[in-house]
C-alpha cells in the first residue's frame, strides 16, 4: 500500500472513531429515523451501557489510527538512507 493510501485509512479510521465517540451523546443519537419507526428500540439504543460501549470502539478505533501513523511503512527513499 502506498504511503498516501496508508494515510488516508489513517485519517478515516481517526475521524470514524470521533464520530463514535460523539455521537452517541448527541441529540441526533436521541431523535433518529429508527427510534421513530421501531419502538421497541428505544430502551437499547438509549441505554448509557450500549452508548458507553459504542464510545469505547470509538476510542478503539482512536488508538488503531494513532498506531497505524505510529508504524507507518517506510518509503523507498527511507529506505535507501
Amino acid at each position: 500500500m502506498n504511503r498516501a493510501a496508508y494515510l488516508l485509512s489513517a485519517v478515516c479510521c481517526f475521524l470514524m472513531g470521533m464520530l463514535l465517540v460523539y455521537l452517541p451523546w448527541m441529540r441526533v443519537w436521541e431523535h433518529n429515523f429508527f427510534l421513530s419507526r421501531f419502538p421497541g428500540l428505544v430502551r437499547v439504543l438509549l441505554h448509557p451501557a450500549l452508548r458507553g460501549a459504542v464510545t469505547g470502539l470509538g476510542l478503539l478505533d482512536i488508538l488503531l489510527a494513532v498506531g497505524m501513523i505510529h508504524r507507518r511503512p517506510k518509503s523507498a527513499h527511507d529506505a535507501r538512507n
